[in-house]
């Protein structure tokens, strides 16, 4: 609920919708949601409706999109939000509109969301949990040796999961350091792996490919028991399985997302990271701009000696 200066703050400001605009009560009560809402996520903030910033209502939107609100939805609320505070600057109660400029949903681009590095840490070094198999059998090894294979190639290459379990044993070039991944549209690229992934890789290719294949042949790189084809779906529950014992669930897409976020924050050009994605179109990478933008500003916060001087 809205504290009780944020309560007093819609109470007047629905008296002025139904006196002087004579809305609809529908179009009233749907507004009443939709600050409070704001009034809510600003409380989390340490903040109120009264000295709200443009940021705290972009990363309201944001939280919304997030949350896979819908765009027209999205838009009821920023109208409503914009509503408010020109009764708020009329009634001088606010000096500023915090809503001011602020882009209609359609022109927004959802941020990807990724892990922190710590956490896919976590993850690669938790590898094999969450499989199911007798414990200490050499059957439960060889799947933990893939998982975890897998896990460091998703973030190596930043791979989306039809790419990974269609990846063939010829595209593997170990010794070149790269695989070649295709694609949407059937599009070939090179991705590079790093050295931590290609060990993993060579120790489930001696170790535990040969124990899964049970003596059956294959040509796909990650198989299941029996040299049989992984499926989307079992990646995406080895995946959800493993990340719930670091205390976050998480999904490939999000190691893709992470693969690509941690180099732009460490300088990466987004034509690289738009070649290794595979993204046909540079405006799609431009949404880690954004990612990488919160970081720089919370760094600046952070370090910089006049960033919260008066």
């Amino acid at each position: 609920m809205p504290s009780e200066a944020d309560a007093g703050v819609v109470l007047s400001f629905l008296d002025y919708l139904k006196i002087e605009k004579g809305l609809a009560s529908l179009t009233i009560s749907a507004y009443t949601r939709d600050i409070g809402q704001f009034a809510e996520f600003l409380e989390r903030q340490k903040r109120t409706l009264l000295n709200a910033r443009r940021d705290e209502v972009r990363g309201f939107i944001q939280q919304l999109f997030s949350n896979s609100v819908d765009g027209r939805s999205v838009a009821r609320k920023l109208s409503a939000l914009r509503h408010l505070y020109r009764y708020l600057l009329l009634d001088k109660r606010v000096d500023r509109d915090p809503t001011l400029n602020i882009p209609l949903p359609n022109q927004w681009k959802v941020l990807p969301k990724s892990l922190g590095r710590e956490e896919v840490e976590q993850m690669l070094q938790s590898g094999g949990t969450g499989v199911h198999a007798r414990p200490s059998s050499k059957l439960t090894v060889a799947l933990a040796v893939r998982n975890r294979a897998m896990f460091e190639v998703f973030y190596a290459g930043a791979l989306r999961v039809s790419e990974i379990v269609s990846l063939r044993m010829e595209d593997v070039k170990l010794e070149m350091g790269y695989v070649l991944v295709r694609g949407k549209g059937d599009k070939e690229r090179i991705v590079p792996l790093g050295r931590s992934a290609q060990q993993s890789l060579t120790d489930y290719l001696r170790d535990a490919r040969p124990v899964l294949a049970a003596g059956k042949t294959s040509p796909f790189l990650f198989i299941a028991q029996g040299a049989k084809k992984i499926t989307r779906q079992r990646v995406w529950q080895m995946v959800s399985a493993t990340s719930a014992q670091t205390g976050r669930h998480a999904s490939p897409h999000m190691l893709r997302h992470s693969c690509a976020t941690h180099m732009v924050e460490n300088g990466a050009d987004l034509r690289t990271v738009q070649t290794l994605l595979g993204h046909a179109d540079i405006s799609t990478t431009q949404v880690y701009t954004h990612v990488a933008l919160d970081r720089l500003k919370s760094v600046y916060q952070k370090h910089h000696p006049r960033a919260k001087a008066r």
